[in-house]
């Protein structure tokens, strides 16, 4: 019983120092703002949408400008705290490589996956070849680590946690100053979670976080540049293209991580095109069905408003 007044305790205490605010290596443009602010309207994403049982719910929205000397942060909502889907398996990916990185463990270490962490009963992407995980299969650490990126397998994120460890990871998202980001949940249903998990709120995560998040990765600042370029290398190769993705041009490269439940769709991630660079993050509370030309068009005139704003 101590134990789990402990973890309820601390969470609260994150959750009320959530960090909101633009970090200080940022420049912010109020010009910027107004224009992404702009889109956001046109696409028809500026309302307060119903998330069912979650009320009303608005998005989360950021970029960064990565093409000139200084990145350029700007956005709607950037600090609001949504649900994050399974965007939030960066996170645990992170603290992953980064004890792969001090040795504790290789990528190739074999891993036995025991229930009831063997959760998905279909494939997220269904032309993905790889069967599903399930109970006493034995993998390796890449494996999972692929699965959960790339196809966003649920069963092997929920190995992962368990490796990582929730407490460590949230021990990390805090030296980035990522407090109310933290992962407090598997994806599983309560009654399968660990004593102190199963009463725990839900995981969310802003726009502003991810997207620092990306710009860690990005600038090699994510604990080193191997964990960094490791975890870039894993989100070149995600396999939904289905949201943002589809308003890129075919000559840009983005390095992403998708979520989707319920009524939450998301999307968050690196685009390189030439010398146009960027970071954007969207959280949206909007069934998948209904959001998808949304977030193509967002993407096309994000795309189109950073380079005409360096085409000079």
């Amino acid at each position: 019983m101590k134990r789990i007044f402990i973890i309820l305790t601390l969470f609260a205490t994150y959750t009320c120092f959530a960090q909101t605010s633009f970090p200080s290596y940022y420049k912010q443009s109020k010009k910027f703002d107004a224009q992404l602010k702009a889109i956001v309207n046109e696409v028809g994403l500026d309302s307060t949408f119903d998330a069912g049982d979650d009320g009303k719910e608005q998005i989360s929205f950021c970029v960064i400008d990565l093409t000139g000397k200084q990145p350029v942060i700007g956005g709607v909502n950037a600090d609001n705290f949504i649900y994050p889907a399974s965007v939030y398996k960066i996170y645990v990916a992170m603290e992953v490589l980064k004890q792969v990185n001090n040795g504790e463990y290789s990528l190739y270490t074999s891993y036995v996956v025991q229930s009831p962490n063997d959760v998905d009963r279909s494939k997220e992407i269904d032309y993905d070849p790889r069967p599903l995980l399930k109970n006493n299969d034995t993998v390796t650490v890449n494996y999972l680590m692929d699965l959960m990126i790339t196809r966003s397998d649920n069963s092997a994120a929920n190995c992962l946690i368990d490796i990582a460890s929730r407490p460590r990871i949230n021990q990390t998202m805090h030296q980035y100053n990522w407090h109310g980001s933290e992962v407090t949940r598997k994806f599983l249903r309560r009654t399968f979670e660990d004593p102190g998990y199963d009463t725990i709120r839900g995981t969310q995560t802003s726009a502003l976080h991810a997207a620092d998040f990306m710009y860690r990765i990005y600038s090699d600042q994510l604990i080193s540049p191997w964990v960094s370029r490791q975890l870039k290398v894993l989100l070149g190769r995600q396999l939904d293209t289905t949201k943002l993705a589809t308003g890129l041009p075919s000559s840009a490269i983005f390095y992403h991580k998708t979520g989707w439940w319920d009524v939450y769709t998301n999307d968050v991630g690196i685009v390189e095109d030439g010398n146009i660079k960027y970071i954007i993050s969207v959280f949206t509370p909007v069934r998948e069905e209904f959001v998808r030309p949304r977030l193509k068009e967002l993407a096309q005139k994000v795309h189109e408003l950073i380079k005409k704003m360096h085409s000079k």
